[in-house]
């Protein structure tokens, strides 16, 4: 309580610092949240690649995140190239003609492929909050597993059915939150997003190919040992026309990206948060200065520099401390607040953690600390005498 009551003593001046660090803090939350929810989506995307490989048509992109197709005779090319084991052909395409709305992460996809056919080596594992997953037998019906932003975008649940380019599919399941690329797909069996991807490529590409002949990817599960790198640089060398990734691939491309950002996010929230810890250095030689005469008096009475700086640290950390406290909540709010307004839509922008919580707080506290301490180290110096003649 008595360092409160010291704190109190200039109350407009000690709000204005604690305001500073708040601030510093406030941002340091939000974009620390934002970007532990880019780190998630990277993970989960790695998590995925890690062990397989997967192929594309070298050709490009329809359009964003829809790729060009390919016959699935490639597949059968794949198969026949040493190291190979498995070879599961899917077919992915934007739920709308166009991403309209800015997400993190993947826009809604439909995903089409075979129950089964990875034969058990798919390591990602997905669990269902409702329903069940599709089984081979669902080919050649319309039906949908949907990932938990969709389900909750478009409020579905089992049993419901929902528009896919204007066919309707009746939902059999929906999929626990992954915080990655599932939450945002639709999954339905590989027939069906044929048929379908056929519909949305222009009439000049559609009247070449033969629906039950497309696929968009590949994914390629080695052979028990392989090397998945000298894998990839095989298949591409044997069957021409198609580009790789692998895990190193991904994370090559992503993960340096998502460094950069991150490192500007964190950046931006800590020169926030430096000019806070100015304004406690600021606060503190201004209140040493005003308190000099008390400061002599503690001394003269036998106080030690050690306990002078001590309480001069403790309030200046105080300091950092509620504004650290206060500038999390501001930030969680926003965070909440953001998150909710655009959960409907299925964009989640923030991930706010426990650890991003409490660095924030040590943070600042700390830096409240440090700004304290050369000012205090000051007052502890000061002659007793000369301090008790300071007018």
């Amino acid at each position: 309580m008595r360092y409160l009551r010291n704190l109190a003593r200039r109350p407009v001046r000690t709000l204005l610092t604690v305001l500073g660090i708040t601030i510093g803090i406030w941002a340091l939350v939000v974009f620390g949240s934002m970007a532990n929810k880019i780190n998630a989506l990277v993970a989960g995307g790695s998590t995925y690649y890690a062990d397989k490989i997967t192929v594309a048509d070298e050709s490009g992109q329809l359009g964003g995140f829809a790729s060009a197709p390919m016959s699935l005779s490639t597949a059968d090319r794949i198969r026949a190239v040493d190291g190979v084991n498995v070879v599961d052909s899917a077919v992915m395409m934007l739920m709308d003609d166009q991403a309209s709305a800015v997400t993190m992460g993947t826009p809604p996809m439909i995903a089409g492929s075979i129950p089964g056919a990875d034969q058990g080596l798919e390591t990602f594992k997905l669990n269902y909050a409702e329903g069940r997953a599709r089984t081979p037998a669902d080919e050649g019906s319309n039906v949908a597993v949907l990932g938990s932003d969709l389900a909750r975008k478009f409020n579905k649940h089992v049993g419901d059915s929902i528009d896919l380019k204007g066919v309707p599919f009746r939902v059999i399941g929906v999929l626990e939150p992954t915080l990655t690329a599932p939450d945002q797909a639709v999954s339905i069996p590989l027939a069906a997003a044929q048929q379908l991807l056929l519909t949305t490529l222009p009439p000049m590409v559609s009247s070449k190919l033969t629906a039950s002949d497309i696929a968009t990817s590949m994914v390629v599960y080695p052979v028990a040992g392989q090397d998945i790198e000298a894998l990839a640089t095989r298949i591409k060398a044997e069957v021409p026309g198609i580009s790789t990734m692998t895990g190193k691939d991904f994370d090559k491309q992503i993960g340096g990206a998502t460094s950069i950002l991150n490192s500007i996010l964190v950046g931006i929230a800590l020169i926030s948060l430096l000019v806070g810890g100015l304004s406690v250095v600021n606060t503190m030689a201004m209140s040493i200065a005003e308190r000099t005469r008390e400061i002599g008096i503690k001394r003269a009475i036998g106080g030690s520099r050690t306990r002078i700086v001590r309480e001069l640290v403790v309030e200046a950390a105080l300091i950092g401390f509620i504004g650290g406290a206060i500038g999390l909540i501001l930030g969680a709010i926003v965070v909440t607040v953001v998150n909710e307004a655009g959960r409907s839509s299925g964009t989640i922008l923030f991930e706010l953690t426990s650890g991003t919580a409490i660095t924030a707080v040590a943070f600042s506290t700390i830096l409240g600390a440090l700004a304290g301490f050369v000012p205090a180290l000051h007052a502890a110096r000061l002659d007793p005498v000369t301090a008790l003649r300071y007018e």
